[in-house]
């Protein structure tokens, strides 16, 4: 009797890039620099600085007047990343005096030069189960080939200091964007805190229990 081959399987399709690393797909598509993993991180302060945080004060920024015209944005967690050009973070703690946030708890931070972030899953990379477990670093706004030149940045020489003005005309700039960032930081921090009192105030003075006869 003759033996029937078993059927061929057919590779189910996969997304674009999804048989690499994510690292290598930052190097090789983005040219980043990767160090460590896994998961592998990103070195900041090379192609890019990073804006960091709290994720409802993110959420409120993209929602916000500069929110469209942000670089990249990647969420973690709690945190939200925002991509800025190289050297930004050596700005923010004088642009936050200027714009009088100086001395504030904001809850607010900049990675540059020697720092790292968690590389988000790259677009297109199909992702196995358990991957992507709760929490980890995701795009809310994946990066694409040659983003860089539009990061939000400081006025070049002879364009200005005012709000708004950065590295090129449809980007937000980096004054903007830490004002709004700085902004929204603190109203966040307000809203917690009145949540945290009204919750609170719901429970009542501690001791204070229903007594029953």
């Amino acid at each position: 009797m003759a033996l029937t081959a078993p059927p061929a399987t057919v590779p189910l399709p996969r997304a674009p890039g999804a048989a690499e690393a994510p690292a290598h797909w930052y190097e090789r598509v983005l040219g980043w620099p990767v160090a460590g993993g896994p998961p592998a991180q990103l070195v900041t302060g090379v192609r890019f600085d990073v804006l960091e945080l709290p994720a409802d004060a993110g959420a409120a920024v993209l929602r916000g007047p500069c929110g469209d015209a942000t670089g990249p944005v990647a969420l973690m967690g709690r945190r939200m990343r925002f991509l800025v050009a190289p050297g930004s973070a050596d700005e923010l703690e004088g642009l936050l005096d200027w714009l009088e946030w100086g001395g504030v708890a904001l809850d607010l931070a900049a990675l540059g030069a020697g720092g790292r972030i968690t590389a988000p899953t790259p677009p297109g990379h199909l992702v196995e189960p358990g991957e992507n477990p709760r929490g980890a670093a995701v795009w809310l706004r994946p990066p694409e080939q040659g983003c860089e030149a539009l990061l939000p940045a400081l006025p070049a020489a002879g364009q200005g200091s005012g709000p708004g003005r950065g590295a090129d005309a449809t980007g937000p700039g980096l004054v903007r964007l830490v004002a709004a960032a700085a902004t929204e930081c603190h109203r966040a921090r307000l809203r917690r805190r009145t949540a945290s009192a009204h919750s609170v105030a719901a429970a009542g003075p501690a001791g204070d229990q229903p007594r029953f006869s």
